[in-house]
């Protein structure tokens, strides 16, 4: 009886896999599921993509659709994709113009903090560009000076695209 308990606790403990205990790249960000018997991913395999965010988070929330590129690094990583293997963009622009506030910015406009600000900080230090829309970023009344440290105004959202392809990103459908 007690060799049958610790066979099954040693089975149960081997179904966890090293993608749900390995320290993630992006910290406080970006949890996703494991996924057995997934599609191989080759070891050459090197991603450039582009992700593109409109939506405004939530006066003093995380931006959700920002926190899918800490998903899409950490779980790659936890699956043996090379962290320079991973060169993300982001481009941001309509109401999430203000999601990329410097924090004392953003306080002073909503009264809260950027839950926003952590992530971002993350991001540019693992491989990511991030973009915000000028012409957005004008409308919306948020300056060059105000944004978080590693944040580049473009042009447009649409320049920002338009260079990012011609250097190979693909546009994340989601």
């Amino acid at each position: 009886m007690k060799s049958t308990l610790l066979g099954l606790s040693l089975a149960l403990l081997s179904s966890f896999s090293y993608a749900e205990q390995a320290e993630p790249a992006i910290k406080g960000f970006g949890f996703y599921y494991d996924v057995p018997n997934h599609a191989p991913i080759s070891e050459q395999t090197v991603f450039k993509v582009a992700f593109d965010v409109a939506d405004a988070a939530e006066k003093g929330a995380q931006n959700n659709k920002m926190n899918s590129l800490a998903r899409f690094i950490n779980m790659h990583i936890a699956h043996g994709v090379k962290p320079e293997n991973i060169q993300l963009a982001l481009v941001v622009h309509g109401g999430a113009s203000v999601d990329v506030l410097e924090n004392s910015f953003y306080k002073q406009r909503f009264d809260s903090d950027n839950k926003n600000q952590q992530l971002i900080s993350q991001l540019l230090a693992h491989n990511t560009v991030v973009y915000v829309c000028g012409q957005s970023a004008t409308h919306m009344k948020v300056k060059q000076q105000q944004l978080i440290p590693g944040v580049q105004m473009a042009l447009s959202a649409m320049t920002a695209h338009a260079q990012l392809q011609q250097q190979g990103y693909t546009l994340n459908p989601f």
